[in-house]
């Protein structure tokens, strides 16, 4: 299931506009179903300031060690402790409690480049 209320990028994070320029982030279904059970999720450090597809963080599953990817340019104000102790929410709510951090956007044009829930689900379809 791909949220049509949400944005993505080609590198699977998905975007969620909360308000007042406030955006949070994480990955897709897509995503970590194919990267298997996640057992490590290295967040970005609020107060860092990040380009549009900057690393920023990583995760680690029992297949593989991925990097994440900031979706658009800002400033992280806020991250998921609790994926500290609890990575595999990333597996049972990609879209919910498994989001990674929260970012106040540097450039809202950037939204209008991100991917619709329809885009996104052809460029999965074709992978």
């Amino acid at each position: 299931m791909t949220p049509g209320e949400l944005r993505y990028t080609s590198s699977h994070e998905w975007i969620r506009d909360e308000t007042d320029g406030t955006v949070t982030f994480g990955i897709t279904e897509y995503a970590q179903h194919a990267l298997g059970d996640i057992v490590f999720v290295a967040l970005p450090s609020v107060g860092s300031t990040l380009s549009a597809g900057d690393s920023c963080g990583e995760i680690e599953s029992t297949k593989s060690v991925s990097e994440i990817y900031a979706p658009v340019s800002g400033e992280i104000v806020a991250v998921n402790g609790e994926l500290e102790t609890r990575p595999e929410r990333v597996n049972a709510e990609p879209y919910g409690g498994g989001w990674f951090a929260r970012m106040h956007m540097s450039d809202a044009g950037q939204w209008g480049q991100l991917l619709s829930a329809a885009d996104y689900e052809a460029l999965t379809a074709s992978a």
